[in-house]
């Protein structure tokens, strides 16, 4: 995965979806087990359903799941390991006041208070709503914006935070991206194949239902979802599509105040940051001017009343997962159509990942202590520094990039700066307060003090000790302003590590991820910023261009690949992600060759070491999906459905074809002319 500076970026880009945590139980019989493979498939043909074909018919998606996969089963144990750390925090009654036993069991206990929420319906939210009926004109309406924004209710019209400047990243700066929609596209508004059409009508129903539980009659709700819908429809037109907002200098400009004025003369930006909190900015940026010099005709075009009707919306949005049962229903039911998801996640579930999202760095300090091993983190040490040195050895021998450029990405390869496990430095999250017995409140306080905390960044030193993952997440990252790759404590086990594995299973699986974090610097986007961070060019015309039509064949290659019916793969849209893939994997199989197992030819399970290597790889991505999940997240996903991850980098290695004796005529055999080779 690769991650900008803005928080958004994180979920947008991981190297896997979601958040698992660890098998602390006995290690696997078998790292590689037989039974889980099709053995009557034939590798050359369909190696996704060689390595994995008899688990995935006995592993159909659970009905409360979108997916189910390798990453699921971990993410099975690890809801429950979360489970169990907040449950005895709540039920601990001698837990000193203000200590992180005290305020995680606190907010965990506030958050199953399910009595009290259902008592409360929609109150917590009613002071809101009528802060938005009092709304009188445009000013009031722009004032709305910036007080939701700041006080935890939401983020209306367009998107704010502090990041690091991309072209000077010792600083930090105010971030404005456009936004201001709901669903989870733009072309779900714009677009009129069926499945958009179907989005919409459950959008619509969503936001009926919503207005009509608030107390509008269903005309009068229906009329407010109509109008809501019409603002972001224009909101969506104005926006960049996906594959234009990976052009980091397309997205990258940097405006006065008082340019940033003139592009929107109904919104001054003085005002607007004063009023945020912000002080001392005198230029801010924008990663889409054209999206708010639309946004500025809309303010004229569009009525007070209309507005308030869609600030109303925002506060509904924001809240209805939050309120009385019949919000959280009709929340499940949109979503539904758009994942085909079966029942509800059980609220314990629910609740104790949020006490992750929302407490990371008191809920994670519990974590390590009773699921981290150092001496995982001693063997991943240990495995950074070899892969680092089988990337210096790839890059060296590249026959396609000049001696120049070269001496310029082993600067940056070098520069790298690896963090694994958890913070040195924990938030403590001071002036945060969490009681009890107030669920909704609890949660925009700390919606008030992630604000607050964001924008207190400007003016400081930039801060290397922060994770932009909490420790049981079960993922990893890079960032290109901090050229880091960061690895939580809750990634560090099988099937991508297990430290009574052989290396093999360990180069496969987390050998493999290091690689792809270390590629996220090389791929299409992350090879635009130097060893330092900084968004510059360091690369020879002839060299860029060479890497530009490699790549060009790397996303042909997954655009070919068929998802749904007529849905593909967009090679454009995850190409950093197969970079990152089939980069990491080459550097892992290089760094698997310097190890003893790597050199020998000795199986095991019937297995030889280079088979074990493409197997455990290809375990990680097994998994089942929903059609409708499929389908969104094709739009929505940068990575490659799982399926074309697991075969999308090693048909471009001949290790692979040596391995499995892949030979002309089989399905997958590409001609060693045609294998493409990058990093």
């Amino acid at each position: 995965m690769k991650v900008n500076h803005l928080k958004n970026y994180f979920a947008a880009l991981g190297i896997i979806a979601g958040s698992f945590t660890a098998y602390a139980q006995s290690a696997p019989k078998k790292f590689i087990d037989p039974a889980n493979m099709d053995l009557s498939v034939k590798p050359g043909n369909d190696f996704y359903e060689y390595a994995s074909g008899t688990w995935i018919k006995n592993n159909p998606v659970p009905a409360k799941e979108t997916r189910w996969g390798s990453f699921n089963e971990l993410r099975d144990f690890n809801v429950n390991a979360v489970r169990s750390l907040v449950e005895a925090a709540a039920a601990n009654k001698t837990a000193p006041a203000g200590s992180v036993t005290k305020r995680v069991g606190d907010f965990y206990a506030a958050a199953m208070d399910s009595l009290t929420i259902e008592r409360l319906g929609y109150t917590p939210i009613k002071a809101d709503l009528e802060r938005i009926k009092n709304i009188a004109n445009l000013n009031d309406v722009l004032n709305q914006v910036t007080y939701m924004r700041s006080n935890g209710i939401g983020s209306a019209l367009y998107g704010f935070g502090v990041g690091q400047d991309r072209k000077n990243v010792t600083k930090y700066m105010v971030n404005i991206s456009q936004g201001g929609t709901t669903l989870s596209d733009r072309d779900y508004y714009l677009k009129d194949d069926s499945r958009s059409v179907k989005i919409r009508e459950a959008y619509d129903t969503y936001m009926t239902t919503l207005f009509n539980l608030i107390g509008y009659s269903k005309e009068e709700a229906a009329k407010k979802a109509k109008t809501v819908f019409g603002i972001e429809k224009k909101l969506a037109e104005a926006q960049m599509s996906r594959l234009e907002m990976r052009d980091p200098y397309k997205t990258y400009n940097k405006l006065t105040l008082s340019e940033f004025n003139k592009i929107t003369p109904d919104i001054n930006w003085n005002t607007t940051l004063t009023n945020l909190g912000v002080k001392g900015q005198d230029s801010v940026l924008v990663n889409s001017p054209s999206f708010f010099k639309s946004l500025n005709e809309l303010l004229n075009s569009v009525s007070v009343a209309d507005w308030k009707s869609y600030l109303e919306w925002n506060v509904l949005k924001g809240a209805a997962n939050n309120l009385s049962s019949p919000f959280v229903n009709a929340s499940f039911a949109f979503t539904q159509v758009q994942t085909g998801q079966k029942v509800q996640t059980p609220r314990w579930q629910r609740m104790s990942s949020l006490t992750d999202g929302v407490l990371g760095d008191l809920l994670g300090q519990l974590y390590v202590a009773k699921y981290f091993k150092p001496e995982a983190k001693a063997r991943m040490d240990e495995m950074i520094k070899n892969l680092r040195k089988a990337f210096e050895i790839r890059i060296k021998n590249l026959d396609w990039m000049s001696d120049a450029t070269k001496e310029k990405a082993l600067a940056k390869l070098h520069a790298f700066y690896p963090k694994v496990g958890y913070t040195t430095k924990w938030r403590n999250y001071d002036g945060l307060v969490i009681k009890r017995d107030t669920y909704f409140q609890n949660l925009r306080n700390a919606g008030i003090w992630g604000f607050k905390d964001n924008i207190s960044q400007l003016g400081k030193p930039i801060d290397r000790t922060r994770f932009g993952m909490t420790p049981p997440t079960v993922n990893a990252y890079y960032s290109p302003t901090m050229n880091e790759i960061v690895f939580p404590a809750g990634i560090l086990q099988f099937p991508f590590f297990h430290p009574d594995a052989d290396d093999a299973v360990n180069y496969g699986g987390i050998g493999a991820v290091i690689g792809h974090e270390m590629s996220h610097g090389f791929d299409d986007t992350g090879s635009q910023y130097d060893k330092d961070g900084n968004l510059k060019n360091w690369w020879t015309d002839e060299d860029r261009a060479k890497f530009n039509a490699k790549t060009k064949l790397l996303g042909e290659q997954f655009d070919a690949y068929t998802v749904l019916d007529t849905i593909h793969v967009n090679g454009k849209l995850t190409m950093g992600e197969n970079i990152g893939d089939l980069g990491g994997l080459n550097a892992a199989y290089t760094a698997f060759k310097m190890t003893k197992q790597g050199q020998s030819k000795e199986k095991i399970d019937g297995f030889t070491p280079d088979q074990r290597f493409f197997l455990a790889w290809a375990q990680v991505w097994r998994g089942n999906i929903l059609p409708e999940t499929a389908a969104q997240l094709i739009k929505t996903d940068t990575h490659s459905p799982g399926p074309y991850r697991t075969i999308g980098a090693p048909v471009n290695m001949d290790a692979w074809y040596e391995a499995f004796d892949v030979k002309p005529g089989d399905k997958l055999y590409k001609k060693p002319e045609d294998r493409i080779r990058l990093w």
